[in-house]
């Protein structure tokens, strides 16, 4: 059986948890898996989270579209076989 790593819950976040997920939502608008992952180091995490902004906005110095992105993003769930 493999090992996960777990998501440090939404609603009962504390400290720099609870911070870190208060910047994400305000800066993606909701909380990714990802961030729930790496709430288990919040620098890191707050480290990442300008530069993950910049990736999914158009603007912000980002060359490509936020339309090709999503589009990227659809493709690698589907040869990946994720759901999207």
């Amino acid at each position: 059986m493999k090992e996960r790593i777990s998501q440090n819950d939404l609603e009962n976040a504390e400290g720099e948890v609870a911070n870190l997920y208060k910047a994400v939502d305000g800066m993606l608008g909701r909380v990714p898996n990802s961030y729930k992952i790496l709430s288990h180091s919040p620098l890191v995490a707050k480290m990442l989270l300008p530069f993950n902004a910049v990736l999914q906005r158009e603007g912000a110095g980002s060359v490509l579209t936020t339309k090709i992105k999503e589009m990227v993003i659809i493709k690698t769930s589907q040869v990946n076989g994720c759901a999207y």
